[in-house]
């Protein structure tokens, strides 16, 4: 899978430091409310997935991201509750990362955002409930539910940061109406009003 990312690359001698403070300053411009501890995840998430090696996977054809479909197959097919939770995990984890930096490459693919979104949020979701039955996972479930309620909104949160240095210009209208139209992104209505476009509700799909 080869994906474009961000337009400028930012050199900083803290990764995990400049995702945090560029989080942090996300979360203020998209208005989104999370516990610390939810933050701190997302954080982790962000920091991990930077090294290449942690989000794409080995396999006989070469070095390639896993599609979703194949960690949820993973994720029922395992033979134990704890590597069941490991791949719905991997499962919300990379939904999230990839809807919130690559949003925008989704154009002209068979699987869209909002395919990212309703995969991850459920996966998160799903992980909350096991993990409310378990004392090992008891602390993560509140974390995990977090995440799963508010898995658009987070993406919006990490469109901001990828995109912060990023200027749009009249060829992302129409991507970003169509992003609005799929998954109701307060941040792309926003940028379609700033943009000059007033977004109608006809034909958007209710999550």
């Amino acid at each position: 899978m080869s994906e474009e990312g961000p337009a400028a690359v930012v050199a900083v001698p803290n990764l995990r430091e400049f995702f945090h403070d560029s989080v942090q300053k996300a979360l203020r411009n998209q208005r989104v409310d999370v516990d610390d501890h939810t933050e701190h995840y997302v954080v982790n998430v962000l920091t991990m997935f930077a090294r290449s090696e942690e989000l794409y996977e080995r396999t006989s054809e070469g070095v390639r991201l896993r599609p979703l479909a194949h960690m949820l197959a993973d994720a029922s097919a395992a033979p134990s509750s704890q590597q069941r939770d490991e791949a719905l995990r991997r499962l919300g984890d990379v939904s999230l990362f990839i809807a919130g930096f690559f949003a925008q490459s989704f154009a002209r693919k068979l699987v869209d955002v909002d395919y990212h979104i309703a995969m991850g949020g459920r996966a998160y979701g799903t992980l909350a409930e096991n993990m409310r039955y378990s004392m090992r996972g008891q602390a993560f479930a509140t974390v995990f539910l977090e995440l799963a309620k508010k898995f658009q909104r987070l993406v919006d949160v990490l469109n901001d940061v990828a995109e912060m240095a990023y200027q749009h210009t009249d060829k992302d209208i129409l991507r970003l109406y169509e992003i609005w139209l799929k998954t109701g992104s307060p941040r792309a209505f926003a940028i379609l009003q700033r943009l000059g476009v007033a977004p109608v509700n006809a034909g958007r799909k209710e999550h």
